[in-house]
């Protein structure tokens, strides 16, 4: 794993962000590494509390979703309106929601002047274009999260507890704002949700807001690594860029999902791999297309050196 922790000092040495936590899944194990800092004076050690940004969207409604999928209570090529009937667009699918192909555009206008009311209102009256080609947007998750509301009769961050977090044993998952926690911007109060829409919609929120640890994802992983439900995930559902369901689908089989302020994870079922990688990458600066190069140097060295493990 030498060739990962180098490629990690490297990046902290070019201040890309101060410290990361890692976990690394080889060989029927997990290790651990805290490198740097996670603030000033502050050494990333156990224990840390991270804001998740998007990776809450495999972490909740992305799981939920496969559990409701196996037992036949969705189905993926029904419009979204059979489940959420408050959305205008009858075109839209399940399957074009967790694969990014619905053709929203994603734009709101006042967005950030909006309360919870009016962000909902916005968001079920999105517009939807012609464009079926992949095009990430958190408005997707988030009316996918508005579905299981809807659908369960429950409020997200209760079905999410009573589904995964409560069963697994991850007592240390929850949506924000949380204490303590890593900051992810220098003078912002630490524990505060860093997406704004999230900050907005709570705990009803299915694109970001959750917080967790190195641990709770280890265990979160552990899941989809031993369990059958993430068996067919690396099958590609998408007619546009390879997705599986919400995941990010690469070759051999990994499965991924990155988060804005600067997490991630990957986890390959058939290959026994997996990696939590953890850090704020928005402490200092927010230089989104450097470190979305950066992010990639990174996960092809992970990749790679987990792959020689085997």
């Amino acid at each position: 794993m030498k060739a990962i922790l180098e490629k990690i000092e490297q990046q902290i040495a070019e201040g890309l962000y101060r410290g990361a936590s890692l976990a690394l899944y080889h060989q029927g194990k997990w290790e651990e590494y805290y490198l740097g800092h996670s603030e000033e004076s502050v050494v990333t050690q156990a224990g840390l509390t991270y804001d998740l940004a998007s990776v809450s969207k495999v972490v909740g409604v992305g799981t939920v979703l496969i559990f409701l999928l196996q037992e036949g209570t969705i189905e993926l090529d029904k419009p979204l309106v059979t489940y959420y009937p408050r959305f205008h667009d009858k075109s839209v699918t399940i399957r074009q929601l967790v694969t990014h192909t619905t053709g929203i555009d994603p734009y709101i206008p006042n967005r950030d002047s909006l309360d919870f009311a009016g962000l909902k209102e916005a968001i079920e009256a999105i517009e939807v274009t012609g464009d079926k080609q992949f095009r990430y947007t958190d408005i997707n998750l988030i009316l996918l999260g508005f579905m299981l509301e809807e659908l369960l009769g429950q409020p997200l961050d209760v079905i999410l507890q009573e589904r995964i977090f409560i069963p697994w044993g991850m007592e240390e998952t929850q949506f924000g704002p949380v204490s303590p926690a890593v900051p992810t911007v220098k003078g912002v109060q630490a524990g505060m949700v860093h997406d704004p829409k999230a900050k907005v919609l709570g705990v009803h929120c299915g694109s970001a807001g959750l917080f967790s640890t190195v641990e709770d994802l280890k265990v979160f992983l552990d899941h989809y690594l031993q369990e059958e439900f993430a068996r067919h995930l690396a099958h590609n559902i998408s007619t546009s860029k390879p997705r599986s369901l919400v995941w990010n689908l690469e070759d051999g089989g990994w499965l991924d999902h990155t988060g804005y302020t600067g997490p991630f994870l990957l986890v390959n079922p058939k290959q026994q791999l997996a990696a939590i990688f953890l850090t704020n990458r928005t402490y200092d600066e927010d230089n989104r297309p450097l470190w979305i190069e950066k992010r990639r140097e990174l996960y092809q060295v992970i990749v790679t050196a987990l792959e020689s493990q085997t």
